[in-house]
């Protein structure tokens, strides 16, 4: 498996892009914010509402070669092990906690990006 991580090449701009709607940078939206610091984003069940609240409409507009990209772009950084520290540190979120596993906050992103591209099939 670990082949793989040689053979393509993926950016994980991508994955920062959509995160972007939990920067402090984002425009200011007042009921935003309060969602995003009302959850635990180290609790699997509490991220994925809060994805299901934030991500899932921003994805779901994708075209579906762009929600396909940013599923094999997830899972091809999970596969390579990766810390996902280049998207971490370059984004200064409302999250009330430190994001205390990387990998796991991607793992339930990925889970919740395949399921919603399931539904809209």
């Amino acid at each position: 498996m670990r082949y793989r991580c040689l053979l393509k090449s993926y950016d994980l701009h991508y994955v920062w892009g959509l995160l972007f709607v939990f920067s402090i940078e984002n425009t200011q939206d007042v009921v935003r914010e309060e969602i995003i610091t009302s959850k635990n984003v180290n609790d699997d069940e509490e991220l994925s509402q809060l994805f299901g609240l934030l991500i899932r409409p921003d994805f779901l507009c994708h075209s579906s070669k762009e929600q396909i990209l940013l599923i094999d772009t997830l899972a091809y950084f999970l596969e390579c092990d990766d810390s996902f520290d280049r998207v971490f540190l370059n984004l200064d979120t409302y999250f009330d906690q430190k994001v205390e596993d990387q990998r796991r906050f991607m793992r339930v992103l990925l889970a919740s990006l395949m399921k919603y591209r399931a539904e809209a099939s």
